[in-house]
């Protein structure tokens, strides 16, 4: 069965990549702890503030779950 799931990150100035480095951590965590061995699709999304700036990602991943294969 092909799963979806969905994560986010608040960016502040100075500190993106911390942030990038967290959300790459929390995600690699979640593929890890449910043994995802198909990963389909990545996407990244950037949330901009009313002055265009960016304050926010949002990261899509699509996987095979690996107790329905």
């Amino acid at each position: 069965m092909i799963r979806v799931t969905s994560f986010t990150s608040q960016l502040k100035i100075f500190h993106t990549r911390n942030e990038l480095l967290e959300l790459d951590r929390a995600v690699n965590e979640f593929l890890e702890s449910r043994g995802v061995r198909q990963l389909i699709s990545v996407s990244d999304a950037v949330t901009t503030g009313s002055g265009g700036e960016a304050i926010g990602v949002i990261r899509v991943i699509a996987y095979e779950d690996p107790g329905n294969a």
